[in-house]
């Protein structure tokens, strides 16, 4: 199998097992789970099959000509492989564990269909090096994710995910019109003529601000962070989708694409985004603090999160950009651990409201300790994958002389460990409300465990994907 079939098979199975999985289902819902996490798998499957390709200096391209400039060009790099990777594995753990979650439930097959047309539309994305099919892919992921939150089909539910789907369009039309200037100046849509012409005259601050607003929606940054947390009125395995393998780090995503691959912003950029990040990290930090819905604290804590990322990428050196990659993977296996161990708690125990549950460790200890396993990598204690992760982009912020934005940091992380510690105590330790739910089925507990058992062995053998990271970072700054 050529290279070049690899990076097809990345987009198009996915694409495809989106149109058959819900035909499937009419045949048999056994059947339609297993070619929903078949095609999910594949794609996964593909892209870590590029690993070997890109590790070695290569880039793999498919393209072809199109008009107006619409060119289709497809290019796996090092950045590509590791976000598809990280992407379809965390998704492929989500399909497994919704085989237990989402069985009883009506829509069962606009579900897969659109969890699995999420992944393909990721995988386009990430893939994509012409902005116009990255606006494309970008959309359709926007379409899927408005479906998944509006799940239940309550009242409550429309409206968080129109809301969802509104505040995310808006931001992404913002940044088409960045493309169409970029366009203007460059005379094509594709990436490698952008870069090629940035390399010697400055993008404009018009279409930076507009490429952040779309990033910042999509990513759920402050101000634009209220839709995430909102979100929370979908099925747990969506949520986990949403804050975890793919929606808000597509914005991340396209930030080092853009802003890191592709051109440099203007020096002022690299104080004005680490300070906004810093701003919304600790105000979500403290909406977590005090919040009482069990998944809104998780989706305050993603919000957080992510700041950390923006931070490592903004500082622009090395060790800071290596940082925020290593960020997405940890973040990634462990906050979609929390969101499936809340989806057990919630499915369980017939609430998300955190002062009426309590002991729960005591009839659902895998749970818990895969909840606890997940919490201690997002705080970053070591072992944990999370610890390696948030030091080194501490270290990027320190060596880029953001002291005062490190402070600030540090503080988020304080609350980090405060609100995580909350939760935990509240949920599972003390005395029984009279919640005392049993464990998930089979396939969602195998889940959580994967994916609490992949956030400490990310920490122990955290030379496996920080040297993929090194030879990322070197290809991404063109050292």
């Amino acid at each position: 199998m050529t290279n070049k079939i690899l990076l097809l098979s990345c987009v198009f199975i996915p694409l495809a097992g989106a149109i058959i999985a819900p035909l499937a289902g009419y045949i048999s819902t056994k059947f339609r789970n297993a070619l929903a996490l078949a095609a999910i798998s594949a794609s996964f499957i593909a892209a870590a099959s590029l690993i070997p390709v890109v590790l070695a200096g290569n880039t793999i391209t498919v393209s072809a000509n199109l008009p107006l400039g619409f060119n289709f060009i497809l290019t796996a790099d090092c950045l590509a492989v590791f976000m598809a990777t990280v992407s379809s594995f965390i998704c492929a753990i989500i399909v497994l564990y919704s085989f237990g979650y989402i069985s009883h439930y009506r829509n069962q097959n606009e579900y897969y269909l659109m969890v699995v047309l999420f992944l393909g539309s990721m995988m386009g994305l990430v893939f994509s090096a012409n902005l116009i099919f990255l606006y494309i892919f970008w959309e359709i992921t926007a379409i899927a994710s408005w479906r998944l939150i509006g799940f239940f089909r309550e009242k409550r539910d429309i409206l968080r995910a129109d809301k969802a789907f509104l505040v995310t369009v808006f931001g992404a039309l913002a940044m088409l019109l960045a493309f169409v200037l970029i366009y203007q100046k460059v005379g094509s849509f594709d990436l490698a003529a952008i870069k090629l012409y940035f390399k010697t005259t400055p993008v404009p601050d018009i279409a930076v601000i507009l490429i952040l607003l779309g990033i910042l929606t999509k990513s759920a940054t402050l101000p634009f962070h209220t839709w995430l947390p909102d979100a929370g009125v979908a099925p747990s395995p969506v949520t986990a989708l949403l804050h975890a393998a793919v929606l808000v780090k597509i914005g991340v995503y396209v930030f080092a694409r853009l802003f890191i691959v592709t051109f440099t912003p203007s020096e002022i950029w690299h104080t004005i985004i680490p300070a906004l990040a810093a701003a919304s990290a600790l105000v979500s930090a403290g909406a977590a603090l005090v919040e009482t819905d069990l998944k809104r604290i998780i989706a305050y804590s993603t919000v957080s999160q992510i700041g950390f990322i923006f931070l490592g990428f903004a500082v622009n050196n090395t060790i800071g950009i290596a940082g925020a990659m290593l960020f997405i993977l940890m973040h990634g296996l462990a906050k979609g651990g929390l969101f499936l161990c809340a989806g057990i708690v919630e499915q369980n125990t017939k609430t998300k409201d955190i002062t009426r549950m309590g002991g729960l460790i005591s009839t659902m200890p895998i749970t818990a300790l895969s909840f606890l396993a997940c919490s201690f990598s997002i705080m970053g204690i070591p072992p944990f994958g999370g610890f390696f992760s948030k030091y080194m982009v501490f270290s990027g912020a320190v060596g880029g002389g953001n002291i005062y934005i490190t402070l600030a940091f540090l503080s988020g992380a304080v609350l980090t460990i405060l609100y995580l510690f909350r939760l935990f105590n509240m949920v599972f330790l003390g005395e029984s409300r009279g919640n005392l739910a049993k464990e998930g089925s089979a396939t969602m507990i195998v889940s959580v465990a994967v994916l609490a058992t992949m956030s400490l062995a990310g920490g122990i053998y955290i030379i496996y994907p920080s040297s993929f990271v090194a030879v990322a970072v070197k290809q991404m700054v063109g050292m």
